[in-house]
């Protein structure tokens, strides 16, 4: 069976908070500590490593000590980009590794066994890729994604300036896997876009119980 060492992460942190006054999401501060802290201490165990993908300075994020890879297509493509730009990094700098796993940093909260659900899916299904999928609502940005595809989805993305996630994934088998709520009913994709999100998710890990966010 296929093991998550075989399985490079990549977290996509090149969110603006423009609904929150501006800056980068990914810096923003949750329970003292920015999110994209979060999201590191939830993905790395289990991946074999991380690459953060951002455009602009990578030295902003010197700090978290991964390596910042920006959008090898130009012009802010959206997070097939991102998807791309990690399958060509590991490409080239763990070739043995044949899954990249994609994690989003304005859900902090997402699964802790999502690449081990997602691989037995994979392998039960023999599909070509997985995607998380909660009451009937799709993450495609929470997926895994194989290094056999790299070309294929730069030839769309160059030749046919696709950009949509849905319309590529949708020509393969994937395996839609579903995820239920994580500890005292958190959605697990429960998304970050507004001060008033933000502080739901400092109420819920403080311990609060009458959260709103287990939508």
């Amino acid at each position: 069976m296929t093991q998550e060492n075989d399985v490079y992460g990549l977290i996509l942190a090149g969110g603006k908070a423009r609904r929150m006054g501006g800056g980068d999401k990914a810096l923003m501060k949750l329970a003292g500590r920015p999110l994209l802290q979060h999201a590191i201490e939830r993905a790395r165990p289990q991946v074999r490593d991380l690459i953060i993908n951002a455009n602009g300075d990578g030295a902003r994020f010197d700090a978290f000590g991964l390596p910042v890879v920006p959008d090898v297509i130009d012009g802010y493509a959206g997070p097939l980009a991102g998807v791309l730009t990690g399958l060509e990094w590991v490409a080239e700098n763990a070739p043995d590794c044949s899954w990249l796993a994609t994690f989003a940093t304005d859900a902090p909260f997402f699964p802790d066994d999502m690449v081990e659900r997602m691989l037995e899916c994979i392998e039960r299904e023999k599909a070509d890729m997985a995607c998380a999928i909660r009451n009937g609502r799709t993450h495609p940005v929470f997926a895994l994604w194989p290094l056999a595809l790299k070309d294929d989805l730069r030839r769309a993305m160059v030749d046919e300036d696709m950009r949509k996630v849905d319309q590529w994934t949708s020509r393969y088998h994937i395996v839609h896997v579903e995820f239920a709520d994580a500890t005292r009913g958190m959605d697990p994709f429960f998304n970050i876009n507004v001060a008033e999100q933000l502080a739901e998710a400092e109420h819920f890990i403080n311990g609060g119980h009458d959260d709103a966010a287990a939508l």
